[in-house]
């Protein structure tokens, strides 16, 4: 489901991108796609392969789908979240083991915020990143630079 939903959705809204008259745009941009990767879209993750692979098909198909687009003026790019304070996450938060484990490896000292996403999210929507395609931008404290 995390993979075949996604890859439906960009299909048929890039269908619809595609559909629009590109005369109007004068940058030539059509639109921008922004899928849901995640930190398990670079590594294994600890009981959840299944999860883990649908998250790097994912991050594989946001750069398949920019080589095809791009120059049709649709970018696609992908933010992958790091560990983020919800009620998804909960039971590890709880978790005092698990928690500290998590805590100890990002750089910024806490958990993520829904809120942490509304820059990245505005700049691959805009016409700043008119020229970042194919590119999965992590949001995750300095998880990944550890």
């Amino acid at each position: 489901m995390n993979l075949s939903s996604v890859f439906v959705l960009c299909r048929e809204f890039g269908a619809y991108l595609l559909s629009r008259d590109a005369s109007e745009f004068p940058s030539g941009r059509r639109g921008s796609i922004i899928n849901v990767a995640s930190l398990l879209t670079f590594q294994g993750g600890i009981t959840v392969p299944a999860y883990a692979a649908s998250k790097g098909g994912i991050g594989q198909m946001t750069k398949a789908l920019s080589n095809e687009w791009i120059s049709k003026g649709i970018n696609v790019n992908a933010i992958a979240p790091g560990y983020i304070d919800t009620d998804m996450n909960v039971a590890l938060i709880n978790d005092a083991n698990r928690n500290a484990g998590i805590m100890a490896r990002i750089p910024a000292g806490r958990w993520g915020k829904p809120e942490d996403f509304k820059g990245p999210v505005v700049f691959l929507a805009s016409s700043a990143s008119s020229y970042v395609s194919g590119e999965i931008v992590t949001v995750d404290g300095g998880w990944m630079g550890r």
